[in-house]
C-alpha cells in the first residue's frame, strides 16, 4: 500500500484492526484505547489530533460489522 490511512479510511482502518487484532471485541475499547490502536498500526500515517469521538465510533462500528 503506497498512501498511508488517514481517519477518514473508515472500513480499511477496521481491516487492520481485524488483521492486528484478530481476538479483541471492539465493543469492548473505550474511544483511548480504540485511538492508540489506530496509531499503532503499521499503515496508519494520519495526525493523532484529527480524531474525535465520531470518528472513533465508526470504526468501532465498521470493526463490529465485520466480525459479529
Amino acid at each position: 500500500m503506497a498512501d498511508k490511512l488517514t481517519w477518514k479510511d473508515t472500513e480499511e482502518i477496521a481491516y487492520a484492526l481485524i488483521d492486528t487484532f484478530p481476538d479483541q471485541d471492539p465493543l469492548k475499547l473505550s474511544f483511548p484505547k480504540l485511538h492508540k490502536m489506530v496509531i499503532a498500526l503499521e499503515d496508519f500515517g494520519d495526525s493523532p489530533d484529527k480524531s474525535n469521538e465520531a470518528v472513533l465510533e465508526s470504526i468501532q462500528m465498521a470493526w463490529y460489522e465485520e466480525v459479529k
